[in-house]
Order: structure tokens, then C-alpha cells, then sequence
């Protein structure tokens, strides 16, 4: 299992940094965000040795058990949320993860700006946005956007990095990508109009069936799992 789980996740790597390379672009601008919700971590120990593995969780308690395990048996890894971050659960967040794929809200902007106030912690985020409209997802609508940034652009220790997107899933990747477009097309909007610096540069976008694509139109981050741990059922 172990030699099954480092080889797949390696060619992961190698896929990620062929997409680069088709658009022009160097591996080093994309981080691969190795999706482990529901994963074990004896099972994730196995990458530890790799180094530098972003891994993506979306629950804060499952990731707080894990980070636990992990740290205490030796392994490194760094740590970012990806899922749905509840207000009651921000406390918490902030000591555990490095980065917040998953801000949806003003609200939810400053409270993270109090508790990392009282930390001392800079903390990187992603505004996330429900660019297909989903009732069903969570996300900020795309009209929301400057609003969100004029909040960010008064933290001081909370820092808008990039914007955020899980568009609807179609099997056809190539149906995907005017969405990533649109993200794309949505940060360089925000700069322009000086809604937010260069700062807000990043792209979280492109999962397990359509990365590739994410990274054509410009991801800077891609938030991977089952093509690296299989399919999972939550």
C-alpha cells in the first residue's frame, strides 16, 4: 500500500508539472493540495518522507486527530483547509492550518482576523466563490467580491492570497474551464480595479478529473485526492 500511495501520488506530481509545462508555465507556480479527508493517518504517514506535502483537509475535528497523530510520530506535513469552515470552529482552525482555502464572508473574514489577532499568527486565505450557482455548495456569489476584499484589505493579519472556486462537476473536463476562466478573469478584475494588490494572486482551482485544465487557465493551487488515495465517500 505504502509504494502504491507514494507512486500514485508521484505521478500526480508529474502530471501537475507536464500541465505546466504545456501552458508555459514552471512546476514550482503550482502546489499540489493532496486531499486526505477520510483518510487515515497510518495511511498518510507513508508520504511523510516525501517532504514538503500539502495535504487538504475539509473537517476541522477529523484534522485536529490527524495533526495530533502525525506530529507526535514524527511526520511533517503542511496543513490547509479546504472545506467549509464553520464560525464556531474558527478558534480552533487557526492553530492548525497555515492557509484557509474557504472564506466565504465578511463575518467569517473577521473573525479570523480577531483570533489571529490574539495569536499573533499571519494567516493566508482564499475567498471562495460559488462561481455555478449551487444551492447545494458553499461560497461567496461573485457580486459579493469587492466587499469581501475591502474587509481583507483592513486585516492586518489576515491576507486575501487568492480566490477560491469548486465548480459544478461534469465529466467533460473541457466543460469545466470557463469556470476556471472566470475565476481567472475575476482576480485579474479585482486587481485591476484596485479592489485588492498584487498580493491576490493566487487560483485554487481544478480537483482529481480536471486539474489539468485548472492549470491551463491559470491555478496556482490544485486540491487533488482521489486520484491519489481513490474514491472515498465522504
Amino acid at each position: 500500500m505504502t509504494v502504491e500511495l507514494i507512486g500514485r501520488y508521484r505521478e500526480v506530481l508529474d502530471r501537475v508539472a507536464a500541465a505546466a509545462a504545456r501552458a508555459g508555465r514552471a512546476p514550482e507556480e503550482v502546489t499540489l493540495v493532496a486531499v486526505s479527508k477520510t483518510v487515515p493517518a497510518q495511511t498518510l504517514a507513508a508520504l511523510g518522507p516525501l517532504g514538503g506535502i500539502v495535504l487538504g483537509e475539509n473537517r476541522v475535528q477529523e484534522a485536529g486527530a490527524k495533526i495530533e497523530q502525525l506530529t507526535t510520530g514524527g511526520a511533517r506535513f503542511r496543513w490547509h483547509m479546504i472545506g467549509h469552515l464553520q464560525a464556531n470552529k474558527v478558534n480552533r482552525a487557526v492553530a492548525l492550518f497555515e492557509c484557509i482555502h474557504s472564506v466565504d464572508s465578511c463575518a467569517l473574514l473577521q473573525k479570523l482576523e480577531t483570533r489571529c489577532s490574539q495569536l499573533g499568527k499571519d494567516l493566508p486565505v482564499f475567498i471562495e466563490l460559488n462561481l455555478g450557482g449551487e444551492a447545494a455548495k458553499t461560497g461567496a456569489e461573485p457580486a459579493e467580491l469587492p466587499a469581501l476584499l475591502e474587509v481583507a484589505g483592513r486585516c492586518r493579519w489576515v491576507r486575501a492570497v487568492g480566490l477560491m472556486t469548486v465548480p459544478p462537476y461534469l465529466e467533460d473536463p473541457e466543460q469545466v474551464r470557463p469556470y476556471f476562466r472566470r475565476l481567472r478573469e475575476l482576480r485579474d478584475e479585482a486587481r485591476h480595479r484596485g479592489w485588492a494588490g498584487e498580493e491576490l494572486a493566487g487560483l485554487s482551482m481544478g480537483m482529481s478529473h480536471d486539474f489539468e485544465v485548472a492549470i491551463q487557465e491559470g491555478a496556482t493551487h490544485v486540491r487533488v485526492g482521489t486520484a491519489i488515495f481513490g474514491s472515498r465517500r465522504a
